[in-house]
């Protein structure tokens, strides 16, 4: 799950009032809010590489005047079972994606058409010592998108801190539509994200291709304290890998299985 707009969609969920981004009366706190999870994953055929294993996820967003904040810490392998398919590789792998309004930052409203809201968005991605180090900058904005309601859309410029070099560019969706609702207050949503990287350097024909990336389709169900859920994802030459090259498989399907305890 990767969902900035978790706490958004358990809001309308239950029918909470959700406002406007319009911070002109200088109130730049109405938007508050927080939230924490621990999610317990299972992945089956994860790409690059095919890789079946478990981990445990902590994921936390939330907002704070004129910031906005998501991210997760995952740890892999969580026995240290030598025999599974992270053994030996990082045990750790961090993502932070702070955001910062202009519309709060400048007291204006800046929505148009669709458009919510404005951010200077960043995204902070690390795996260790030799694992991914990429730092990432650029234009966010909440979008109102039908039936599916707000919707958060990121584009970043790439800066990777093993090569310390820019790197093309990211284009990050994500999205949490709750649509069946229970008459015990439960419901089941259907939440999801889309990550598609080009402008990349190709210049290593076996290795990598110019753009690729990946799309997370996820139906869960949804108490106030658990959720339980199943995601498909699918890849194609995902991180600018090629498929077939030196990184093996990277287009294909996943498969994503989660319980989850909310705090």
């Amino acid at each position: 799950m990767r969902k900035s707009l978790l706490a958004l969609g358990l809001m309308a969920a239950t029918s909470a009032p959700v406002i406007a981004a319009d911070y002109s009366d200088g109130d730049i706190h109405k938007n508050d809010y927080k939230w924490m999870q621990f999610n317990l994953m299972g992945a089956f055929d994860e790409l690059p590489g095919k890789s079946s294993h478990d981990y445990l996820e902590m994921e936390f967003g939330g907002r704070s005047g004129i910031f906005d904040l998501y991210g997760y810490v995952d740890v892999f392998n969580l026995t240290s079972n030598p025999s599974s398919d992270k053994a030996g590789a990082e045990k750790m792998f961090m993502k932070f994606a702070p955001r910062m309004s202009l519309d709060a930052l400048t007291g204006k409203d800046l929505s148009f058409g669709p458009v919510q809201e404005l951010y200077v968005a960043s995204l902070i991605e690390w795996g260790g010592n030799s694992g991914v180090n990429n730092q990432k900058i650029g234009l966010g904005s909440d979008v109102m998108v039908p039936w599916l309601g707000k919707v958060g859309v990121n584009l970043y410029a790439t800066y990777e801190g093993n090569n310390r070099d820019w790197n093309g560019f990211h284009f990050a969706t994500n999205w949490f539509k709750p649509f069946y609702f229970f008459d015990n207050g439960s419901f089941v949503s259907y939440q999801g994200y889309i990550d598609y990287q080009f402008g990349m350097d190709d210049k290593n024909t076996a290795l990598n291709t110019s753009h690729g990336g990946a799309m997370f389709n996820g139906i869960y169900w949804h108490s106030d304290r658990f959720a339980v859920g199943y995601g498909l994802k699918g890849y194609k030459d995902v991180f600018g890998l090629k498929d077939g090259g030196l990184a093996g498989k990277t287009t294909g399907f996943g498969h994503y299985v989660a319980v989850t305890y909310k705090f």
